[in-house]
């Protein structure tokens, strides 16, 4: 990477603001992107965005898109008549047609009543027997991993039945790679992939034995490298372990390339230089641009800093100042990296309706596909019972800690045993006095027992389901990682429900592809994709329009915007989704293959499928 402390064209564009900053160690990556996306055409925004490497002090100096676009005006008055309008209202309420005006809901209703309010000089757009609905929120992805993933070979299941044909896909991805570049793959997954449990050095060396090679899992909680991967990232048997991490080891005690845990994978991931030749703020665009695909207008990024640093911060600006940004971000700041974030004095809320840091994200543990989450009993047929990445008392103090400085803190916990532990956490902070107000999260909080729910409701606490396990993993939970008994209280949508428990889903993209639709299907039958005719746990089956809320209303609540985005009702931001079909009057199971005619943001039609 070229060093930009004494390039000339750096002084030049950003003068004193960038030798200032220089001197507080921007992350370099962050500067790569400023003088690449703004060059020396815009210095004020690039000393801005360069200032903002450790965010501006307070919200009133920030971009506010989607509070005051500056077109917003030109947009005038549209009326939507000729399908059905389902604003998703506390009532859920069913209507003739929507008027939007200057970007933001104006009113919904009946077609006269709502053509009158309107005004006559409105646009009025024949629908064509659509659904409306609200833009569809995603409370739990990846924006630079899913950025990431589309330069790496994909080896998932869809992809590779098996571990042969895995290696078969990336030994022909080596020959095709010029010498000395990494072999970069994702989305293997041996619970799925029959053959070897584990991608070893052993395994892998057959791919190549020059390239470096190293394969994501589909968790992304574990990672599989080549002996000559491990030898540039400077592995060997005197390796420490990293903390809540495992390089994974044979009998005579040197790594064996299976990387347990964040930690370790990111020891490889920064020899790999996995960033490198991507440009994130092109490939943050263009995630925007697959998730309008499927109908989202927010999502929610949820370990910011995991491969990027500090960096991933000037990435958002320079995403939201490029005027292209087609959906809205929240996003949680990874624990990981605490000390950076409180270098930087960031806090809750800062942001604009565009681009906002809402989250405090600690990982609590790992993957239970992986046999990593941490679990009261072993998993079945073993003695293993999984990994707690956090000690629980250390997880008291860093919940603690976080909840008094006003963050939402959002806890992933995948095993029972973690979840116990964060509500152990939960609870001790709030008989300390501390408020619950800022609605704490758990993600993915796979494993519930009915005592866990009576705890979850007490606590105020709402859970965010990796609805997908049920759909890809449920048959492998059921008979070969937890037995029947154990995977019948896996997402239990249906049981949170009926306690009164406000719950999302999600899609952890790339674990699962952004598709609320599939999602949305996958709570509603609890099907199982490799036994499609049968259910995991019919009993958790949610009902419809509780699994739509659940992605629009409910979501926005879960990311604290649910007074601007996740319903049409007057006052919140145009953003909205029309559907071929009606979700709630197809056949359940055909939920899936909804499709989706057009996504809109801010008043703009940013997608159609034409």
């Amino acid at each position: 990477m070229h060093d930009h402390s004494g390039c000339a064209c750096c002084s030049t564009l950003l003068g004193d603001a960038y030798r200032e900053q220089r001197q507080r160690e921007l992350h370099p990556l962050a500067l790569t992107i400023l003088l690449r996306r703004f060059g020396d055409r815009n210095a004020a925004i690039g000393a801005t965005l360069l200032a903002a490497g450790e965010l501006p002090r307070s919200s009133s100096s920030e971009r506010t898109f989607g509070q005051s676009d500056p077109d917003a005006a030109a947009l005038g008055t549209r009326v939507f008549v000729g399908g059905t309008v389902l604003p998703v209202d506390a009532a859920f309420s069913e209507a003739e047609a929507l008027a939007i005006r200057n970007g933001r809901v104006l009113a919904f209703g009946r077609r006269n009543d709502v053509l009158r309010e309107a005004g006559k000089d409105a646009e009025v757009i024949d629908v064509g027997g659509r659904i409306i609905l609200p833009g569809f929120v995603e409370p739990h992805m990846h924006l630079i991993p899913v950025a990431m993933a589309s330069r790496w070979e994909n080896v998932g299941v869809l992809n590779c039945d098996n571990i042969e044909a895995v290696i078969a896909r990336l030994r022909q991805k080596a020959q095709n790679t010029e010498a000395g570049d990494w072999v970069l793959a994702g989305q293997v997954d041996p619970s799925l992939q029959d053959g070897a449990d584990a991608l070893s050095a052993t395994l892998l060396d057959h791919v190549s034995q020059t390239h470096p090679v190293l394969v994501l899992n589909a968790s992304l909680h574990f990672g599989y490298c080549n002996s000559a991967a491990l030898r540039l990232a400077g592995i060997d048997r005197n390796t420490p372990d990293p903390s809540g991490a495992v390089f994974v080891r044979g009998g005579d005690g040197a790594p064996n390339g299976v990387l347990k845990g964040g930690g370790a994978l990111l020891r490889v991931l920064r020899a790999a230089r996995a960033m490198a030749g991507l440009d994130p703020v092109e490939a943050g665009l263009s995630v925007c641009r697959k998730a309008n695909s499927v109908g989202i207008t927010t999502f929610c990024d949820q370990a910011t800093g995991a491969f990027g640093g500090p960096s991933d911060i000037a990435t958002y600006r320079a995403m939201a100042a490029s005027g292209r940004m087609t959906a809205r971000l929240r996003y949680s700041l990874l624990d990981a990296l605490g000390a950076e974030w409180d270098g930087m004095g960031l806090s809750f809320g800062q942001g604009d309706a565009l681009v906002r840091a809402t989250g405090w994200k600690i990982v609590a543990d790992g993957s239970n596909q992986g046999r990593t989450g941490c679990q009261r009993e072993p998993y079945l047929n073993s003695n293993e019972t999984g990994l707690a990445y956090v000690d629980p008392q250390a997880l008291k103090e860093k919940v603690e800690r976080r909840l008094r400085q006003g963050w939402q803190v959002v806890v992933h916990g995948n095993g029972d045993r973690t979840i116990d532990a964060i509500l152990d956490a939960y609870e001790a902070a709030r008989t300390r006095g501390v408020s619950l107000v800022r609605r704490p999260r758990i993600e993915h909080c796979s494993i519930l027992h009915d005592d866990q729910i009576a705890r979850i409701k007490d606590l105020g606490v709402s859970p965010s389901f990796l609805i997908g396990h049920v759909y890809y993993w449920g048959k492998a939970f059921r008979d070969t990682i937890f037995g029947p008994q154990k995977a019948a209280l896996l997402d239990r949508a249906a049981s949170c429900e009926r306690a009164g428990i406000t719950w999302t889903l999600h899609s952890d993209d790339p674990v699962t592809g952004m598709d609320p639709l599939r999602c949305i299907h996958n709570a509603v039958t609890r099907q199982m994709w490799r036994e499609p005719d049968n259910a995991l746990a019919p009993e958790e089956c949610v009902p419809v329009q509780a699994a739509i809320r659940s992605m629009t209303r409910d979501a926005a609540w879960q990311c604290h915007s649910e007074h601007e985005v996740g319903s049409l009702e007057p006052g919140k931001f145009a953003d909205l989704v029309m559907l071929s079909e009606d979700p709630r009057k197809v056949d359940p199971l055909a939920i899936k293959d909804i499709q989706v005619v057009e996504t809109w943001m801010n008043g703009r039609k940013v997608w159609d499928d034409a």
